[in-house]
């Protein structure tokens, strides 16, 4: 489906039987939803990027759960049951690094082990519920990081933290619009290479919300610092470790190093299911490598070539490095001194 005049557009939309995917690779020419009945097409989806952002990926994933049940649930057999379970694991395997994929699919799996009786309407019930709780959860951290901004006036975001990549509010974005209601003056967005998350998808967000943003090549960002007037930058996270670090988009941790040196603020807005109390650290955290043909002139794109690449899609942030981390359940101060094991 192609929509061309301007209205509200979200990452996902749900009818009860269909799940809907706006292709975000492109965004912002073309908005374009495809049509998911199936979980195997949710988790190709996820895989190709169509739907990105720890928050949305992992409500996509819940929902992918529901088709799947939906597909194969029968209460005359115990087939179902397998078929589910192959369903969820190319559900788990589409990314590696969002937690919050597993965390859904961790809720999904607890209604399945639970009583099968209305067990359709349970997981549709389910998935719908994790959806508008992070909206709800978005709300919360957008007042709470505000709150934080109060005398600032300029900042900056990498990637995009977004209605895009979230329920509908956005985590850093989130925290942006609060703030812009509150008298925030500028806003800096990089433009997020290689996929241009930035560039595409949070300038035309922010634009869509009336709100400037002024765009920056990704090798500006020290320049801009050194002119002292950038008071905080303000990222999501795909994963959070117990003491604080932070796995986020690619060239997060080059901000974060550059921010040490010139003085500027680092906040880190993100769900409670964004973070792995599990983790002791961001070492333990798998970084996702994607295909070297996404950065690779065609002409190099072959298997003799002399010119490869490296690309991988995120960094990881030590904690040490961070200003705060905000969820919606508090914010967390200079976590690097006592991590984030209050919020649990």
């Amino acid at each position: 489906m192609i929509k061309n005049e301007v209205e509200k557009v979200y990452a996902l939309e749900w009818t009860g039987d269909v799940l809907k995917v706006l292709d975000q690779r492109v965004l912002p020419e073309t908005i374009r939803y495809d049509e998911y009945k199936e979980a195997g097409g949710v988790a190709e989806s996820i895989r190709t990027m169509r739907v990105r952002g720890a928050p949305a990926i992992g409500i996509a994933a819940a929902y992918g759960v529901a088709l799947s049940v939906m597909q194969h649930y029968s209460s005359s057999s115990d087939d179902w049951q397998q078929k589910v379970a192959e369903d969820m694991q190319r559900l788990a395997d589409s990314r590696p690094t969002a937690v919050n994929l597993f965390w859904a699919l961790q809720l999904m799996q607890e209604v399945l082990d639970g009583n099968s009786e209305n067990l359709i309407d349970k997981v549709r019930q389910v998935a719908e519920q994790i959806h508008a709780e992070d909206i709800k959860a978005n709300q919360v951290m957008g007042a709470l990081g505000a709150e934080l901004l109060v005398d600032a006036k300029t900042v900056m975001t990498h990637c995009n933290a977004g209605a895009l990549a979230t329920g509908g509010y956005g985590t850093a974005l989130g925290v942006i619009r609060s703030a812009y209601q509150r008298g925030l003056d500028t806003v800096y967005a990089g433009e997020t290479r290689p996929w241009l998350q930035g560039a595409r998808l949070t300038a035309w967000e922010l634009a869509q919300d009336g709100i400037p943003v002024t765009l920056i090549a990704d090798s500006a960002a020290a320049w801009l610092m050194q002119s002292g007037t950038l008071d905080w930058i303000i990222v999501g996270a795909d994963r959070i470790a117990a003491n604080g670090d932070v796995a986020n988009k690619i060239g997060t941790y080059s901000l974060a190093v550059l921010a040490k040196q010139h003085g500027v603020k680092l906040m880190v807005v993100a769900p409670l299911s964004t973070i792995d109390f599990e983790l002791t650290s961001g070492a333990g955290i798998i970084l996702e490598q994607r295909n070297p043909n996404e950065l690779l002139a065609e002409c190099y794109s072959h298997e003799d070539s002399l010119v490869s690449a490296w690309n991988p899609v995120f960094d990881v942030t030590p904690a040490s490095l961070i200003t705060a981390i905000v969820t919606e359940k508090g914010v967390v101060m200079n976590p690097a001194d006592k991590g984030l094991r209050s919020l649990m």
